[in-house]
């Protein structure tokens, strides 16, 4: 933790936005060297210009490689592409368009020329696929999510609206790294002069009356903060706020390529990560002006939930009190929906799924796992601990397949609105009936050898019998749900649990871990871990 999260951003904070711009078109990428390879994460390619990991020759390949990838797919539709407010979202998303228009991809953009949120781009996606047209349309989100200033990102969302799955994203790499290394010479680019436009923010917005209940919301009068933190829900809180007449103010309006106004995440650097409570200092702040206070990413893919009573709220504890109310409140919703839950999410969860006489349905890490079972309503709720999820509109079909901040933070008013209760008092409600876990997340180093290991570590190569002083139920290398391999390793005894799972930017492994007996018996939990994941991997 660095002596000054939670601070505000000093000028030796802040990019030079200009120099980035600069070393974007200026520097240029050798494959040859991993750090500046195409690489898709679990929500697409990521870097820094400076670090020449994120130039304009990664996206004119990778824009390339998705034309081709599409074509193979027999994809033929409208490619539908936003943009947030990251300084190298702009440029990329030029660069994109460029590519696209000169192989004469159907390419939709911004009606306003507004940012546009991830789930907005998922919406546009589904809402065209569902309209009974002969062909497909896909998308692009230029976005590196809550990453610093610095950084880029850009990701794929194929017909089925959700992240693409790692076969489409190895390809597109593999592919995109190839024409890299061949100097460009098979990339295809034109003046984008015309490209069609959606109105992505009214869609959205007036579509939203079928999945949040705004009239209990509006009855109750009760008192809303908005802070899209800089990102690109600006404009759409405003929309929900003047088509729904909430009482809703967008706290901060501004924004800012360098994010000037942030507050520092935990390690000292400017991150819109509104889970975090280094990087929510300054939100917190007016946290009693509001019955409910919200904050997104700057794709608005993530949720932090702030109450009077309660500050913020962990993302864990958030995620356990929505299931219980939606599972409660959305009638229409089939009787055998899932409830969806990543394997590092709390098992605050499984005992909240057991008492609705639901099925929990666990999957590894990354959002992709629930978009089958939002799509057919199967699942109707998909979540993860790091403050990402979606959910079924209230008749139970399918309305995002991609993480959507903007649901979960309206959700939370219309929460407060029908049960007349903060989220965190209802935390509080389900901790009396069925305990009081902790939870925490720390980091442990490892090889870059002992990553790829820990990556393929089968459970039965764990010789441990206990957990801090608990029998060891169940050592998880498949996640229980659809059997898919994790990445890593899940140890569980009775009241508690780890899961460690290789970092794919670091030099370490990332250990989550959760106890119903207290503080100290997970700091147990957490010291064993480190020495039973060690024994396995050879240390």
């Amino acid at each position: 933790m660095s002596d000054r999260a939670g601070t505000p951003a000093q000028e030796s904070d802040l990019i030079d936005v200009e120099a980035l711009t600069h070393a974007y078109y200026t520097l240029k990428p050798d494959v040859s060297i991993p750090e500046q390879r195409v690489v898709f994460g679990t929500s697409g390619h990521r870097g820094s210009a400076f670090d020449t990991a994120f130039n304009e020759d990664h996206i004119r390949a990778i824009t390339q490689a998705i034309v081709e990838y599409r074509a193979a797919q027999g994809i033929t539709g409208p490619l539908f592409i936003g943009a947030d407010t990251h300084a190298l979202s702009a440029p990329a998303q030029t660069t994109a368009l460029a590519v696209l228009v000169a192989n004469e991809v159907r390419v939709i953009v911004d009606e306003f020329d507004d940012w546009v949120p991830t789930p907005a781009v998922s919406h546009a996606i589904l809402a065209y696929n569902r309209a009974g047209h002969d062909d497909q349309a896909d998308g692009i989100v230029v976005t590196p999510s809550h990453n610093p200033p610095s950084d880029g990102g850009f990701k794929y969302n194929p017909p089925h609206g959700g992240p693409a799955d790692s076969d489409a994203t190895s390809w597109i790499a593999n592919r995109a790294n190839e024409l890299i290394e061949g100097g460009l010479h098979d990339v295809a680019m034109a003046e984008p002069t015309a490209v069609e436009t959606y109105d992505y923010r009214g869609s959205y917005v007036a579509d939203l009356a079928n999945i949040i209940d705004f009239d209990a919301i509006k009855a109750s009068g009760i008192r809303i903060g908005a802070d899209p933190l800089g990102g690109a829900s600006v404009n759409y809180w405003a929309a929900i706020r003047d088509s729904y007449g909430l009482d809703l103010e967008v706290v901060n309006p501004h924004v800012d390529p360098r994010w000037a106004f942030m507050t520092l995440d935990w390690d000292g650097k400017i991150r819109m990560d509104p889970s975090s409570p280094s990087a929510m200092a300054s939100v917190l702040d007016r946290k009693d002006d509001f019955d409910i206070l919200t904050g997104n990413d700057a794709d608005a893919d993530r949720h932090g939930i702030v109450t009077p009573d309660g500050g913020l709220m962990n993302p864990n504890h958030y995620l356990a009190v929505a299931i219980q109310y939606l599972y409660t409140h959305r009638p229409e919703w089939r009787e055998d929906a899932a409830i969806g839950k990543t394997l590092v999410s709390s098992t605050m969860i499984d005992r909240v799924a057991e008492s609705l006489g639901r099925r929990l349905w666990e999957v590894p890490v990354g959002f992709k796992w629930f978009v089958p079972g939002l799509i057919d309503g199967s699942v109707a709720f998909g979540g993860e601990e790091s403050a990402g999820a979606s959910f079924l509109r209230r008749d139970g079909s399918v309305w995002t397949t991609d993480k959507d901040g903007i649901i979960l933070a309206l959700l939370a008013s219309e929460i407060r609105a029908v049960t007349g209760k903060s989220p965190s008092e209802l935390y509080d409600e389900l901790t009396a009936e069925f305990g009081d876990p902790v939870y925490e997340r720390v980091d442990a180093a490892a090889s870059k050898a002992q990553k790829a290991r820990l990556g393929k570590l089968d459970g039965d190569a764990i010789a441990a019998a206990e957990l801090a002083g608990e029998p060891i139920v169940a050592k998880l290398s498949h996640a229980p749900g659809n059997d898919a391999p994790v990445g890593g390793v899940k140890v569980v005894t009775e009241h508690a649990w780890f899961a460690a799972r290789p970092s794919g930017t670091e030099d370490v492994y990332k250990i989550y871990a959760e106890s119903f007996l207290g503080t100290e018996h997970l700091h147990e939990v957490q010291a064993q871990a480190r020495a039973i994941v060690d024994d396995a991997l050879g240390q």
